[in-house]
């Protein structure tokens, strides 16, 4: 066999599969010292150990087996695969409302390059229309990919160039936007462009994918889906973050930008909305409100758009024994915001007081919020509290950390003025504050209680 056999592969693994007559794109039976496994033979990517022969099983998903513990292996089919979504013409239609999915680097519908092991995003009209066909039924669509950039590297130079985009869009007259967004920081993103786009007439909908479109438990065609039909079709008019609700794919949630926020490292399911409800279900025929007090679509483009941020603005996350110094690097190095997540109703230890007094008289801004993410700080309650806001720290009701945090960067990217600082940061401007939470805007299942056992037992039998 020549090399075009063994793409990728190296070391012990290219040796087994030469002596054992293995072969890339093989459908294959691998005898191990552990049983025996049938699946296609993957190629390695360049940068892959050369200890392992990776399999894609039946079930869809890779796994990797030692090179070494492979006895023989039985070619049962042979078929090379080439992993590419075909490309056609998204169809218009007169009939259907104007979309624009807008691009950031986050995987919506994507093929795997197993030269590197990457997983590429498709992204052209064409490409989302090979993917996922059954966006042609819901909207016209048209892309623009912004960046191309992991979500942990979204900052405020890509928050400013989103913001700035979406109001060239709402000025062209489209139905609505979609924002392909990688899930780790959709929540940051979400937040922000809830301050720096106001008064929008069309909704603004946030989507990503926890798992890449490759893998059969993927979330990504559904959750297109559901996004596309609520900005072409939702009178929901705000910023959105459209994912799934349950672990099943019958129906996405809509939450609030400044309200949600990523709490499972995997899940599907893994947004939340934080001290309320998400404003509706969603399905790529339908949506259906649970809140009433959103923001409707309207007929004109008109938009308020105020795409500015301060980076010098930093959270601190209060643990035991944290030492002042922390404050204090903040402050020699010139920051002019801290949002600190305090613990219970927004405390923390006394040591570090003098450098939060120092903060103060230095004029840098500095909000608490708490660390338990649900319920609001009450800094009247202890004397700890009352304490702290002598020394200048102001309480920030029910905000969100990450929302308090880049709401503190728009405001002072507007202002430095104290009393200004604080008059904006405590008017709500999103749904960011609210009067009070909800009797079921807390809700944590504990598995294993009883009571949660028989309600499982009855919704997922």
């Amino acid at each position: 066999m020549n090399d075009s056999n063994f793409k990728g592969y190296k070391g012990r693994a290219k040796e087994v599969l030469q002596a054992l007559g293995g072969r890339v794109w093989a459908n294959v039976i691998l005898k191990t010292n552990e049983g025996d496994f049938d699946g296609v033979i993957l190629p390695r990517s360049e940068t892959a150990d050369g200890d392992h022969i990776v399999l894609k099983l039946k079930s869809g998903y890779n796994i990797g087996v030692r090179a070494d513990r492979v006895r023989e292996i039985k070619e049962t089919s042979f078929k090379e695969a080439i992993y590419k979504i075909p490309e056609k013409e998204f169809p218009f239609s007169e009939d259907k409302p104007n979309v624009t999915l807008l691009g950031t680097g986050g995987t919506i519908a994507s093929r795997l390059d197993y030269r590197t092991g990457a997983v590429i995003p498709a992204f052209t009209p064409g490409e989302l229309y090979g993917a996922v066909p059954e966006l042609a039924d819901i909207c016209n669509l048209e892309t623009l990919k912004l960046f191309g950039v992991f979500s942990e590297n979204m900052g405020p130079e890509q928050w400013i160039t989103l913001a700035e985009e979406i109001g060239r869009q709402i000025a062209k007259g489209v139905k609505g936007i979609v924002i392909g967004h990688g899930t780790d920081t959709m929540h940051h993103t979400a937040a922000v462009l809830s301050y720096m786009v106001q008064n929008s007439p069309v909704p603004i909908v946030m989507v990503g994918s926890q798992r890449s479109s490759d893998r059969p438990s993927s979330d990504a065609a559904f959750n297109l889906r559901c996004a596309a039909y609520t900005a072409g079709h939702s009178d929901i008019a705000e910023v959105m973050v459209c994912m799934f609700g349950p672990t099943s794919d019958k129906y996405n949630l809509l939450h609030r930008g400044t309200r949600v926020r990523k709490m499972h490292s995997s899940y599907r399911s893994t947004f939340r909305t934080i001290g309320d409800v998400p404003i509706a279900t969603v399905t790529p025929e339908v949506v259906t409100p649970i809140k009433t007090d959103y923001k409707r679509r309207r007929d004109d483009k008109d938009v308020t758009v105020k795409a500015v941020f301060d980076e010098k603005v930093s959270i601190v996350y209060y643990y035991p024994n944290m030492r002042p110094d922390i404050i204090e690097s903040l402050i020699d190095n010139d920051y002019h915001g801290i949002i600190i997540a305090g613990t219970g109703l927004g405390h923390v230890n006394k040591p570090l007081y003098p450098a939060l007094k120092k903060a103060h008289d230095k004029g840098i801004a500095v909000f608490m919020t708490v660390q338990t993410l649900w319920g609001y700080v009450q800094m009247y309650v202890y004397d700890t509290g009352r304490d702290m806001m002598e020394l200048g720290v102001i309480p920030a009701a029910n905000m969100l950390p990450e929302a308090a945090y880049v709401k503190l960067g728009w405001v002072l990217g507007q202002t430095r003025d104290p009393g200004k600082v604080k008059e904006m940061m405590l008017t709500p401007v999103a749904g960011e504050i609210t009067e009070r939470e909800p009797f079921d805007g807390y809700l944590i299942l504990q598995g294993g209680i009883p009571e949660v056992e028989d309600f499982l037992s009855q919704r997922y039998r």
